[in-house]
Order: structure tokens, then C-alpha cells, then sequence
């Protein structure tokens, strides 16, 4: 016997129960089950008015989920694709470039082992990947000189 089909409401609820969701991860993954598009506008507006849809809970659990991982400039780009309110982006982006050289340096250790480049090619490889990383030229280099070179 097939499952019964589930509301806008409780396929939204069971997604916010796994994990928190932006508005827009929402709206799109709802879409395709919706009647018509203002439906789920107003279950997503339900759910933003009971406090369970929350830009500031999501933000929170992005940066727990990531930051670890990746630079400022990288972890800018995921919120502002998630079409979260900008004062909500810059505030994360203003406490996330405090903690920029540690999480640099503790992701080139992992990496690399904490051992500075031997040559410029190595030296080249390590730079590329906290660029891709989304870490600022300047604390990129900074750590590639060295775990204790500032």
C-alpha cells in the first residue's frame, strides 16, 4: 500500500526536522508538489510566523556545518545564494573574519601537515587549494609561509 501523499506543510515540516533550511531551499523543493505557487508562499509564511523558519537559525547552523572548512569569501557566496536578508549575511561575514587565519591554518594542517612548502610548485599547490577554499590572499599567505610566521 502506497504512503499517503503528504501536505506542503508537513513535507516542509519534515524537512525543517532534519535539518534547518533557508526560505528559498524551501520554495524550491516544495514547488513541484504545489498546486499553485502563492500555496507555498503561505505555508512558508505559517511557518516563518511560528518561529519555526528562521534566516538566523539557518545562518547559525551553515557556519556551524562549514566553517570549519572554508573561508570567509566562500561561506559569503553559499548564504548569498540561500537569498538571505544582507544584514543577516554581513553580520556572519563580520564574526566569521576574526576566526579566518585559525581556520586557515587549521585546515593547511590537516592538508599538509603543517610543514611549509619545499619549492614553489608545493608552495603553489598549497595556495590553490585555501583559494579554492575561499580563504583572502592575505591570510593564505600568511599561513603558507608557516604555521608560526605572522
Amino acid at each position: 500500500m502506497p504512503a499517503p501523499k503528504l501536505s506542503l506543510k508537513g513535507r516542509a515540516l519534515k524537512y525543517l526536522a532534519a535539518r534547518e533550511h533557508s526560505r528559498a531551499e524551501l520554495l524550491r523543493k516544495l514547488a513541484p508538489h504545489a498546486e499553485e505557487p502563492a500555496e507555498v508562499e503561505r505555508v512558508l509564511d505559517e511557518l516563518e510566523a511560528r518561529g519555526l523558519l528562521s534566516a538566523e537559525r539557518f545562518v547559525e547552523s551553515l557556519l556551524h556545518r562549514r566553517a570549519a572548512r572554508l573561508g570567509t569569501a566562500r561561506l559569503r557566496q553559499e548564504l548569498q545564494q540561500h537569498k538571505l536578508p544582507a544584514d543577516a549575511v554581513a553580520q556572519a561575514v563580520e564574526a566569521l573574519r576574526g576566526t579566518e587565519l585559525e581556520r586557515a591554518r587549521a585546515v593547511w594542517q590537516r592538508r599538509f601537515g603543517g610543514e611549509p612548502a619545499a619549492d614553489a610548485a608545493e608552495r603553489a599547490r598549497q595556495v590553490r587549494f585555501l583559494t579554492a577554499r575561499g580563504f583572502s590572499s592575505e591570510v593564505i599567505r600568511r599561513v603558507v609561509r608557516g604555521a608560526d610566521g605572522d
